[in-house]
C-alpha cells in the first residue's frame, strides 16, 4: 500500500499530463479568450493552448531601469514613464496618419511620433500616464521617439505599482497589448506547469531550464536574464525539433530507395578535366572531390555547396554531371529564372559536347518543336543532362534513370516544386548551390542535414567593385558614371524595387527590409525606362527586365544587353541571380534601403566582373544614424558575402535574416541568430547522437519527443511520404 507521500507525487504527476496534453486543446478553453477576443487570438495564428504558450513577448520593459526624460540620453534605448500632455494627429499626405504624442515628467518635455498608426489617437488621451520604450532622437528642437513601444497605464498610475519586468506581446485588431497579457497569464498560471518532452540528462547536461519554468519565465520574468534564459530553452527546443525532423524527413524519403553508386573516374570525366579553358582552383579541386566521393558512395548525397558570386560553382557541378553520362544515368540542373538557366545551357553546353555528353534546355521560353526534341531526348536516354527551371517538372517531362539533381537557390523554389522533383528522382543524388551568405547559425539550423563544401574565393576576382551610398541629391554622380562608361563603351544597369507605378512589390526580393513608415513613394523600373530614354540619358539605348514580362521577351531583352545593343538596362531582383555580362561596369540601385543586404550583395556581384573597375551607387532618402542607412553603409564597408551576413546579423537581430525566412515551412520564431550559434551546433550534435541511436525515436525516453517533432512538422512527413 503507498504511503501518503507517493499518493500525492502520482496526483502531481497525473495533473502536470493532463495539463500537457492540454496543450493540444483549443485557445478557446483558456480564460478571458472568448468572443471577439477568440477571434482576434485566432488572427494571430494562435489556435491551440501550445500555441498561445509559444506566442512569447516581443519585447520587455524593464521597469527597474526606468529613465527619466532629462537623463533619457539621445541614441540610447530606453523607457520613460511620463503624463500626456497632448495628442495631435496629422494627415500630411494621403495614406500617411501621423499621431503626435507630448508627454511630460518632472525633467521635461518628449514627442512620441506614431507613423500610419491612427488608432493611437484612441488609445491615448490627455492626462493618461504612458510608458514609452524605444530609441530616443532629437527633433526641432525635442527629444523624440518614433512609434516607440507604448503602454497605457491610466492617470495617476505609476511605474512602481507594476511588476519590474513587463511583457509587450505581439497584438492585432480587437485585441489590446493588457488583454493579451491577462490571456498569457491566465494561461501561464493554469497550464504552463507541464511534463518537459526533453529527456532529463539532455536537459541537465546543456544545463537548460525546464520547460515548465521556462513558459512561466519567457512570459512572466523575475528579471531579463531570466526571460533570456528561458527564451534560449525555448529555442533550444525549435532547433533540436528542426534537426529531428529533417534526419526524420530523409529517413521517410530514403526508405527503400536504392542509392546509384556513379563512376567517378571514367572518360567523360577526364574528356571534361581536358576541355576546360583554366585550371581549378584548390577550393574548386576540394568541393569537386567531396561530390564525387558521395556520388560514388552507395549512400544518397545531400550536399550544399556554398560560394559567393564568380566562385566557380557552376563548373565544379559540371563535374558531377559528367560523372553521370559515365554511369549511364541523367542529370537535372534546375535555375530559379529562365535567364540563369540558359547561361548554365550557353556556359557548360560548349564544354559537355566536348565531353561527349548530351544536353538539352528546357524553360518556359522554348519553343514548342524544341521542347518536343527535348522531352523525346530526355526519355529515350539520349539526352544526359537538362538545364532548365520548373519546366522541367512538368508531367510529360520523363527521365530514363535521373540520378542527380542540382538546384541553385534552392530556398526560391516551393515546398510543391521541391516535392514534384523528388517525385522524378528517389533516390538521386542532390546537389544545391546558392550564393546567398548564409550566417552560421542558420547553416547549422535550417541546413544541419546537409553536408556542405565551400569555396571562399573568386578564381578570378575581376577588377574588383566599389560600393557608394548616396543621397536623391547626389545622384547626378551616378548619372555621370553611367555617361563616362557608355562613352568608353561598356554598360550599366539601373536596378529599381518596383516593376511599374501601380506595382505593391511584387518583383521584390524575398529578404526586403520593412520600408521606412515615413519614405517617399519607390521608385518603379517602367517609369524609370522612359524617364531614362526621354530625358536624363536621352540619345542612349535603354533596356526594360522585370520579373513580370513573358518569358521570351524577358531572355530577348537579356539578349540586347548582352550583345551590347542596349547600353542601359533598368531592372527589378531579376538581375540577381546569375546575369553575367562582364562588359557591365556601373550600377546604380534606386531606394536601396527597400533592398535587403543579400540581394545587394548579389546585384553588385553583376559589376566588375572583366577587365574594368565596377562602381555601385546606392541611392536612398533614409537619414544618417537610421537602421536603413546603418545597412546600407554595411553593404559600402565590405565586398565579403560571410561578413556581411554576420553584420546583417548584428544589425536586424532577428531570425527574418538574408531571405532565409523559413526552411519549408519551419519558421524559426524564437532563435536568434546573432547569439544562438552555439545552441544551433549543440542543437546538431544532439539530434545527430539522438538519430543515430535511436532513428524512429521509438526508445521510451524519446517518445514525447517524438511526439512532439511530430506535432511541429508532421505535414513535413505527410509531405515526404507523398513524394
Amino acid at each position: 500500500m503507498p504511503g501518503p507521500d507517493e499518493r500525492a507525487s502520482v496526483g502531481r504527476a497525473s495533473a502536470r499530463l493532463g495539463r500537457t496534453c492540454g496543450l493540444a486543446d483549443p485557445a478557446g478553453r483558456l480564460r478571458y479568450v472568448s468572443g471577439k477576443r477568440a477571434a482576434a487570438v485566432a488572427r494571430l495564428g494562435i489556435e491551440t493552448v501550445g500555441d498561445l504558450l509559444l506566442h512569447v513577448p516581443r519585447r520587455y520593459l524593464d521597469f527597474s531601469r526606468v529613465t527619466s526624460i532629462g537623463f533619457a540620453d539621445v541614441g540610447s534605448e530606453v523607457t520613460v514613464v511620463a503624463r500626456v500632455d497632448s495628442v495631435v494627429r496629422k494627415r500630411p499626405r494621403p495614406r500617411l496618419d501621423i499621431v503626435e504624442v507630448s508627454v511630460v515628467d518632472d525633467t521635461g518635455v518628449m514627442r512620441a511620433v506614431f507613423f500610419r498608426q491612427p488608432w493611437v489617437a484612441d488609445q491615448i488621451r490627455e492626462g493618461d500616464v504612458v510608458a514609452l520604450s524605444g530609441k530616443v532622437t532629437f527633433s526641432y528642437g525635442f527629444k523624440e521617439m518614433n512609434s516607440p513601444f507604448h503602454e497605457v497605464l491610466g492617470a495617476g498610475e505609476d511605474a512602481g505599482r507594476l511588476s519590474r519586468v513587463l511583457p509587450v506581446h505581439g497584438v492585432g485588431e480587437g485585441l489590446s497589448v493588457s488583454w493579451m497579457r491577462r490571456i498569457a497569464s491566465a494561461a501561464v498560471a493554469d497550464q504552463s506547469d507541464v511534463c518537459d518532452f526533453l529527456p532529463a540528462p539532455l536537459v541537465a547536461a546543456r544545463g537548460l531550464m525546464t520547460r515548465g519554468r521556462a513558459l512561466a519565465q519567457v512570459h512572466f520574468p523575475h528579471d531579463l536574464a531570466a526571460a533570456e534564459e528561458a527564451r534560449r530553452r525555448l529555442a533550444y527546443d525549435e532547433l533540436l525539433c528542426l534537426q529531428l525532423a529533417l534526419h526524420a524527413r530523409r529517413r521517410i524519403q530514403l526508405a527503400g530507395v536504392e542509392p546509384v553508386s556513379h563512376v567517378v573516374d571514367g572518360e567523360r570525366l577526364a574528356a571534361l578535366r581536358r576541355a576546360l579553358p583554366f585550371a581549378l582552383t584548390s577550393e574548386q579541386e576540394s568541393c569537386v572531390t567531396q561530390i564525387l566521393a558521395d556520388m560514388g558512395s552507395a549512400r544518397v548525397m545531400n550536399r550544399l555547396l556554398l560560394g559567393d558570386v564568380g566562385t566557380g560553382k557552376t563548373a565544379v557541378a559540371a563535374f558531377g554531371l559528367a560523372a553521370c553520362a559515365d554511369t549511364g544515368t541523367q542529370a537535372a540542373m534546375m535555375a530559379p529564372t529562365s535567364v540563369l538557366a540558359a547561361q548554365y545551357a550557353e556556359k557548360l553546353g560548349p564544354l559537355l559536347d566536348a565531353a561527349g555528353v548530351g544536353w538539352v534546355l528546357l524553360t518556359g521560353a522554348t519553343p514548342a518543336a524544341a521542347r518536343r526534341d527535348a522531352v523525346a531526348r530526355l526519355a529515350s536516354g539520349e539526352a544526359t543532362v537538362a538545364f532548365g527551371t520548373t519546366a522541367v517538372l512538368s508531367p510529360d517531362v520523363r527521365f530514363r534513370r535521373l540520378s542527380l539533381v542540382v538546384v541553385d537557390e534552392q530556398h526560391r523554389f516551393g515546398v510543391d516544386q521541391r516535392t514534384a522533383l523528388r517525385r522524378k528522382s528517389a533516390g538521386a543524388d542532390m546537389l544545391s548551390m546558392t550564393a546567398t551568405p548564409i550566417p552560421r547559425t542558420l547553416a547549422l539550423s535550417l541546413y544541419g542535414d546537409l553536408d556542405r563544401s565551400t569555396i571562399r574565393h573568386r578564381p578570378n576576382p575581376g577588377a574588383g567593385v566599389s560600393t557608394r551610398v548616396i543621397a536623391p541629391e547626389s545622384l547626378d554622380l551616378a548619372w555621370g558614371a553611367i555617361r563616362d562608361a557608355v562613352a568608353e563603351g561598356r554598360q550599366a544597369y539601373v536596378v529599381c524595387p518596383l516593376i511599374d507605378d501601380g506595382d505593391a512589390g511584387a518583383d521584390q526580393a524575398d529578404d526586403a527590409p520593412e520600408p521606412d513608415e515615413a519614405a517617399p513613394r519607390p521608385h518603379s523600373a517602367a517609369a524609370m525606362a522612359e524617364e531614362l530614354r526621354e530625358r536624363v540619358l536621352r540619345g542612349m539605348r535603354v533596356g526594360l527586365l522585370t520579373g513580370r514580362m513573358p518569358a521570351a521577351e524577358k531572355d530577348a531583352a537579356m539578349a540586347a544587353f548582352r550583345d551590347r545593343e542596349t547600353q542601359v538596362l533598368v531592372s527589378t531582383t531579376v538581375v540577381e541571380v546569375g546575369v553575367d555580362v562582364p562588359n557591365a561596369t556601373v550600377m546604380l540601385v534606386m531606394d536601396a534601403d527597400r533592398f535587403g543586404l543579400a540581394t545587394l550583395h548579389q546585384i553588385r556581384g553583376r559589376v566588375g566582373r572583366g577587365d574594368h573597375a565596377g562602381e555601385v551607387f546606392l541611392e536612398t532618402s533614409s537619414k544618417r544614424g537610421t537602421p536603413a542607412r546603418r545597412r546600407l553603409e554595411a553593404v559600402e564597408s565590405t565586398t565579403d558575402g560571410e561578413e556581411l551576413a554576420e553584420l546583417d546579423l548584428r544589425l536586424r537581430h532577428e531570425g527574418e535574416v538574408l531571405g532565409y525566412r523559413q526552411h519549408g515551412g519551419a519558421t524559426l520564431r524564437l532563435v536568434d541568430p546573432a547569439v544562438d550559434a552555439d545552441l544551433a551546433e549543440a542543437a546538431q550534435a544532439d539530434a545527430a547522437a539522438i538519430a543515430a541511436a535511436d532513428p524512429a525515436l521509438a526508445e521510451p525516453a524519446h517518445v514525447p519527443l517524438a511526439l512532439e517533432v511530430q506535432g511541429r512538422f508532421g505535414a513535413w512527413f505527410e509531405e515526404a511520404g507523398r513524394a
